[in-house]
């Protein structure tokens, strides 16, 4: 059947089953969790609670860009059966190790990796039939749940440059046949994929000091899928003599340029509180499993969500991570952010002592330190839910030093996010796609040689809160964008046009200063001065 992009066909990767039981549980379910909504609570002015349903990226999907799942009559399709490209597939791949469908014995990583491949090929039949046109132009999006993104990386990084092999490394040449893996590197088929709190760089336990360890033969569970010396061979990243890349720096999350990072979208949760099973062993700035920092691909567009790992108020089951995925995969402008600090006053008292060291030798002057805890939120207008969080009240704000923050070059990335004409708002009667940011920097408290100092500061003081609103308009020539300031003309307003340079991509780069004026005669002190920088570029053109 024809493809007409973006919609591709979607595979969906369920996450890690660590015992035989929930192997068992897991492949008793059609769908594998890709079919779970929740019900969020809110309150309205009143105080009262009310329900709000998300009814789960399956149903979601087929409402807004009507997809349909790939079962009938109790099966997937028979060989020969045509399906249509908007349709959604479960790739099952915990089924050959359950004891009740399969053989009962676990595989490691790359085996459900080369199983992989041959489930595209399969929904390459089905979809596309003996159309060779049709077959030249099937890509599908691979949509994976933690441990499923591993498997994802496994098959793009490694089973599709170097094929099936075997415990010594040799190519295993009937199997290679059998999925067209004989002529090195092969097409993918793989246009864009979208993880959720899927550990790219690992699991690190207690406490996030110790990587997931790799037990051996004892290894029953495969705990060590997510150790980072078993995550450097099956993702591929070694070097032709067999060793680490030094320039990796015993990080794993790369795609090794086997992939293109712009169209891999990481999104990450932040909530390590409702994640029962593993909270007090990872514990704050993770999702309950997983640690942010562990949680995105190198050079990959993300964002983040207050959201656990998994269960009621996971990340697959979640409104925000179905507005990520939709914008991500059918979106019409991706926007990404980061912030530059311009200049950061200090507190009166403590300037005084820069001021009173700034004539004597560098190993006489008083040691000045600070952290600066940054937070980000994203909001559409008209969706009703936040496209990126991170909040200082949530424990997940961006926290850099003085040193890591402020400088020539020096940003930090806040969020990517993906604007679409089809989910616009249709009760505004302004068309424009609209956004909005909201930002702060708290400092929670500074250090004079080494100790705290709360002479005259509050802990936990704001140095700065904005809200920036945006409209954009994309248009036949040039897309036209505005912006306001909320401690200026209210939020939602978006009255000013920024300053702009033109992308060769068509996109644009345009700077948006916050904090006090630059040159102000009496800046708050603390007080920061800074720009948010939004490039947007065409997405899905």
């Amino acid at each position: 059947m024809a493809i007409q992009p973006p919609h591709h066909p979607i595979i969906y990767l369920r996450g890690y089953a660590a015992t035989m039981g929930a192997i068992e549980a897991t492949v008793a379910t059609p769908y594998m969790g890709f079919n779970l909504g929740s019900t969020k609570l809110r309150q309205d002015h009143s105080g009262r609670i009310i329900p709000f349903v998300f009814e789960s990226p399956l149903v979601r999907l087929m409402k807004d860009e009507g997809y349909t799942d790939a079962f009938r009559n109790g099966n997937e399709p028979r060989p020969g059966e045509s399906m249509p490209a908007k349709s959604v597939w479960i790739f099952r791949y915990y089924e050959r190790s359950s004891e009740s469908l399969g053989t009962g014995e676990r595989q490691r990583i790359p085996g459900y990796a080369a199983q992989l491949r041959a489930f595209i090929l399969r929904v390459r039949d089905h979809v596309c039939g003996d159309d060779a046109a049709a077959r030249a132009a099937f890509k599908v999006y691979l949509v994976a749940h933690s441990m499923g993104g591993l498997i994802a990386r496994c098959y793009l990084q490694n089973i599709c440059h170097n094929g099936v092999r075997d415990d010594d490394g040799q190519p295993v040449m009937e199997r290679n046949v059998e999925l067209g893996l004989t002529n090195l590197p092969v097409d993918s088929l793989v246009d864009k994929v979208f993880t959720y709190g899927t550990p790219h760089n690992g699991i690190d336990v207690a406490g996030g000091s110790v990587n997931a360890p790799d037990l051996g033969f004892l290894d029953r569970m495969h705990v060590s899928n997510f150790n980072r010396d078993e995550m450097v061979e099956y993702l591929d990243l070694l070097k032709p003599d067999g060793k680490p890349d030094p320039a990796l720096k015993g990080r794993v999350n790369s795609l090794g340029g086997r992939f293109p990072p712009e169209r891999f979208f990481c999104f990450v949760g932040t909530n390590h509180k409702d994640y029962n099973i593993a909270r007090k062993g990872i514990g704050p700035l993770s999702d309950g499993l997983v640690l942010i920092r562990n949680a995105s691909v190198d050079g990959a567009p993300r964002s983040y969500a207050y959201r656990a790992h998994s269960g009621d108020y996971g990340l697959v089951n979640s409104e925000e991570g179905y507005q990520c995925l939709r914008r991500f995969l059918f979106g019409d402008v991706r926007v990404d952010i980061r912030l530059f600090v311009d200049e950061i006053t200090y507190p009166t008292a403590i300037q005084e002592l820069i001021d009173e060291d700034a004539g004597k030798p560098p190993d006489e002057r008083r040691t000045i330190e600070a952290s600066y805890n940054f937070e980000a939120a994203a909001k559409v207008r008209g969706a009703g839910t936040v496209l990126s969080e991170r909040r200082v009240s949530q424990g997940s704000a961006i926290r850099r030093t003085h040193a890591q923050i402020f400088g020539p070059g020096k940003s930090a990335y806040l969020f990517s996010g993906y604007l679409m004409k089809g989910a616009r708002s249709t009760s505004n009667s302004d068309r424009a796609l609209a956004f909005a940011i909201e930002i702060g920097c708290e400092v929670p408290v500074f250090e004079v040689d080494r100790s705290f100092w709360f002479d005259s500061h509050f802990e936990g003081g704001w140095l700065l809160k904005e809200t920036v609103t945006f409209h954009v308009r994309p248009g036949a020539d040039k897309t036209t964008v505005k912006y306001g300031l909320a401690s200026e003309v209210g939020v939602g307003e978006a009255n000013r046009s920024p300053d702009r340079t033109d992308l060769p991509n068509g996109g644009a780069r345009i700077e948006i200063p916050i904090g006090f004026k630059p040159g102000a005669a009496n800046p708050p002190r603390p007080g920061l001065r800074g720009r948010l920088v939004v490039e947007s570029s065409p997405w899905n053109a």
